[in-house]
């Protein structure tokens, strides 16, 4: 039996450690780029000259953002480290871009109101949820019904940015909404148990332990797909996803437009007006921390440079 191939080994190792579609999918196009910048050779063959002769290339050349480049790099750092199994002191000394922290795009309360107002009525809940609770896109989506809970009002993030778990807050407008969506969500399940599918994507130890539980109307995606989609890391399997990212993504897009805000709009966008507004309102600027599962304070402290009334909240003296 011939060796499987190099970018085969990448995916089975990203599989075993059960990273997510979106990582491998990325992680393998940037060690995909490496072996071609430097003529098709094994990486097993480079070095530290070699990752930082790319790394350099990216950013002189190409001008990507430091946060890309470190993202490249840690493609490069997994590939040598659970792939290729070399463990050398120079991948702790090849030298990292330092990311720039720069000062979020806010929207008021008025411009988040008419924002939502010009979004289309299939996203407006995933948009209200965004900024309502301080989700990212991706949380927000990868919701499940029981995820919810009404009685405490709160949302818990499973696996968020980081692997780490979160709760959240519920907000009192969307109960209904929600109710509703739930509604709608349950139809689709009743449907697909019919047919003989129903199952949720779960990760496959899970889905093995929990067999047929894993039909369970709790374990849905809050905003599934109106079709099934075959799994590219299961051929033949197929299930119900939640909703695709960039379908929010355009729909925010959209309504900024047609809102006429002038301002660089994005699902981001939300979760960051949730943050300062918090902080406008007299919300403990550690419970915001919590909230948005900032490992870091200092990540949380930059929303105190654009809340109402200027920088740190200071007025000018020409208006004193």
């Amino acid at each position: 039996m011939s060796e499987p191939l190099l970018l085969d080994r990448v995916r089975y190792a990203l599989r075993v450690r059960q990273y997510s579609l979106a990582t491998e999918k990325t992680y393998l196009g940037w060690i995909r780029k490496f072996i071609l910048f430097h003529g098709k050779r094994h990486p097993a063959e480079m070095a530290k000259t070699e990752i930082e002769a790319y790394l350099s290339y990216l950013a002189v050349k190409r001008q990507i953002s430091p946060a890309t480049q470190n993202q490249a790099l840690q493609a490069l750092l997994f590939l040598y480290r659970y792939v290729l199994e070399i463990d050398l002191p120079w991948l702790d000394d090849v030298v990292r871009a330092k990311p720039k922290r720069r000062v979020p795009v806010v929207l008021s309360r008025r411009e988040v109101r008419l924002l939502l107002e010009n979004v289309m009525a299939s996203r407006h809940l995933v948009a209200s949820l965004m900024y309502g609770a301080g989700l990212r896109v991706t949380e927000c989506l990868r919701l499940r019904v029981g995820d919810l809970d009404f009685s405490r009002r709160t949302i818990r993030i499973h696996a968020g940015k980081g692997g780490k778990d979160r709760v959240t807050v519920l907000p009192d407008n969307l109960a209904h909404a929600l109710d509703v969506q739930i509604a709608c969500v349950r139809a689709f399940h009743e449907h697909d148990v019919a047919a003989g599918n129903g199952f949720a994507k779960l990760p496959r130890a899970l889905r093995r332990k929990l067999g047929t539980s894993s039909r369970r109307f709790f374990w849905q995606f809050l905003f599934p797909s109106t079709q099934l989609s075959e799994d590219p890391r299961e051929p033949g399997a197929f299930y119900r996803w939640h909703v695709h990212p960039s379908t929010v993504r355009k729909a925010i897009g959209l309504a900024a437009v047609k809102a006429r805000i002038d301002k660089r709009v994005t699902c981001h966008t939300l979760r960051h007006s949730f943050a300062t507004h918090m902080l406008e309102s007299g919300t403990d600027i550690r419970t915001i921390q919590q909230l948005l599962g900032h490992a870091d304070l200092k990540t949380t402290m930059i929303y105190t440079h654009v809340v109402e009334r200027g920088a740190f909240g200071a007025r000018s003296p020409l208006d004193i």
